[in-house]
């Protein structure tokens, strides 16, 4: 414990920036920039996969390329669990943070210069293993920079959150110029004839390598020893002998009875969190697809290329999230507890799928297949609306999601437990791969409302489920 709190005493030598520590802004702007790398590769990603060989793209078959989808990003919340403990046990989260940015920086250079099925499969093969490496660890790193019991912690992860979405918003803009403009080619009438999409994937991989070079040159400087020793080691380290009977009291003490019904709450509500994903992750398959073919993207002569409508969510996000974070504190949002919350994410999940439902109205086409004509596409304020309550409802679930397990999980089983909550992802993610594939077989309208009503009648029975959710968790809100 003394190496650790004299750690921190350096840490907080060095000053401060609105606050924080130093180290906390260098966390914010690597995190940041891996975010610009996987999601600007994510917002082409559905579309190279889909269009023509002569526009560029590799010509899969739209079913078969939302499954790709669907696996790939179930996967890369299935590594982080296998990441985590690597770093805990064997190289420390500095080695595998670097490890993780090198590997991410090989894939997204794979999808660049080999633009085949071959590359493809490769390219994201290599983005899973990266990001397992890449992504508990930066995150745990945060919580190191502080004493145990400051306030300031919580405020740190919303600041860390930030650079999340401000790279989820920054790189679908950068990338969709890039691929629809710069390195596009075009006929005479201005139409697209050929997309830059390998130009994306190079963009996405030098946003990686400056997130990596940026955490390796300042690390030492900003923070010092901080995730340099694995996790284990460290905490062997710096438990006495009166401490470690204590850990092994703890440890070998059975569950309790409410322990017990905390356990039984989490596991309850990642049951209904799967279905959730499963919804909102269309926004990067179907949605992406539908957008791309029948919303009318024109904005005053201006055709917005369709990656760029993946920046949405996040610019929701920064610009809804302190209003939440508002709400949820005021005297009538603490009022509602987290089943409360969490059923009104999925409801408002449901209502947004029905704005995409009534888009489908308002498109006229003729002919079937590869011979369909689109001769009038939906507005786009149907698919705005979308986002704006996906956003909402997302703010309703997510973090508060992630919190509620941090305060009903026991001590010895939380870090399994939070693994339970990201495998919720991981089978959301392969499921939603699943429901985007059948787009074509059974039509837009007929899946959009479909969803819709399977996850409002889902919010709708967790809150007649809420009081009884609320007696299990005994206290906790």
């Amino acid at each position: 414990m003394a190496n650790s709190e004299n750690l921190i005493d350096r840490i907080e030598a060095q000053g401060t920036i609105f606050g924080h520590p130093k180290g906390l802004f260098l966390l914010f702007f690597t995190e940041m920039w891996e975010r610009f790398s996987y999601y600007g590769m994510r917002a082409i990603l559905m579309l190279y996969m889909t269009k023509l060989w002569i526009e560029n793209g590799l010509e899969i078959k739209g079913e078969s390329a939302s499954l790709i989808y669907g696996y790939f990003t179930g996967f890369v919340y299935l590594t982080p669990i296998i990441g985590g403990w690597i770093a805990d046990n064997y190289l420390g989260q500095r080695k595998s943070i670097t490890i993780g940015g090198i590997t991410m920086f090989l894939g997204q250079l794979v999808l660049f210069s080999v633009n085949t099925h071959l590359g493809l499969g490769i390219g994201l093969t290599l983005l899973i293993l990266g990001n397992g490496m890449f992504k508990p660890n930066i995150s745990t790193m945060v919580g190191q920079l502080y004493r145990p019991g400051d306030n300031r912690r919580d405020s740190a992860f919303s600041i860390f959150y930030m650079g999340i979405n401000l790279g989820a918003f920054l790189a679908p803009l950068v990338i969709a110029v890039l691929t629809d403009n710069v390195f596009a080619v075009k006929g005479n009438d201005g139409q697209i004839l050929s997309y830059g999409y390998k130009y994306g994937f190079l963009a996405a991989a030098i946003g990686m390598a400056v997130g990596q070079i940026l955490f390796n040159w300042l690390s030492p400087k900003y923070l010092l020893e901080i995730g340099v020793q694995p996790g284990a080691k460290n905490k062997n380290e710096s438990i006495t002998s009166n401490d470690t009977t204590l850990l092994d009291d703890t440890s070998k003490k059975p569950l309790s009875f409410e322990e017990k019904q905390r356990i039984t709450v989490i596991f309850i509500l990642t049951f209904f969190v799967i279905f959730f994903w499963a919804g909102f992750e269309q926004a990067g398959s179907s949605m992406t697809l539908y957008t791309d073919k029948y919303i009318d993207r024109n904005f005053f002569g201006w055709e917005i290329p369709t990656a760029i409508f993946q920046s949405v969510n996040p610019l929701f996000i920064v610009a809804l999230g302190p209003i939440f974070a508002w709400f949820w504190s005021s005297r009538f949002g603490a009022k509602l507890t987290t089943p409360v919350k969490m059923s009104l994410g999925m409801i408002l999940l449901g209502i947004g799928f029905l704005f995409m439902l009534f888009a489908t109205y308002s498109v006229k086409t003729s002919g079937s297949g590869d011979a369909e004509v689109v001769q009038q596409k939906a507005a786009l304020i149907w698919l705005v609306m979308t986002y704006f309550f996906h956003t909402i409802g997302e703010l309703c679930l997510s973090p508060v999601g992630l919190s509620v397990v941090t305060k009903l999980a026991p001590l010895k089983l939380a870090s399994m437990l939070m693994g339970v909550w990201m495998l919720a992802s991981f089978v959301a993610n392969i499921m939603g791969g699943y429901i985007a594939m059948y787009v074509e077989k059974l039509g837009a309208a007929t899946i959009f409302v479909s969803i819709a009503i399977f996850v409002i009648s889902l919010g709708s029975l967790m809150l007649l489920l809420t009081k009884k959710l609320s007696n299990m968790m005994h206290g906790v809100n």
